[in-house]
């Protein structure tokens, strides 16, 4: 991610996935417990209005929205853990499993 952005403007923007579809919302963001920069975003959808979790990295902020670069439905599925709570090591290990991610990066 960009990493000149403060992660409080991220709040409210839209977001989309890799094909242009909104999925939703930034409602939170969660910043990495040792390096205190922006790792995860809750992005509140339209769905039942439940909050997904989406790695802020590789994603962009391009003409004032964050950009997900993955498919739709890898979002939806993602792990429901809720908003407003601490995410445990576990539950990030769970998150970057489940998009692909490397564990050390």
């Amino acid at each position: 991610m960009q990493t000149d952005i403060d992660p409080r403007t991220l709040i409210g923007r839209k977001a989309f996935d890799r094909e242009g579809a909104k999925i939703g919302t930034v409602d939170e963001v969660y910043l990495d417990d040792a390096t205190g920069e922006p790792e995860w975003a809750a992005v509140r959808t339209g769905l039942f209005s439940r909050d997904v979790f989406v790695p802020l990295e590789p994603s962009e902020v391009v003409d004032d929205t964050l950009r997900v670069p993955y498919d739709r439905a890898l979002i939806k599925d993602a792990p429901d853990f809720g908003v407003g709570r601490h995410l445990s090591p576990e539950q990030e290990l769970q998150l970057y499993h489940h998009y692909g991610l490397d564990v050390t990066g």
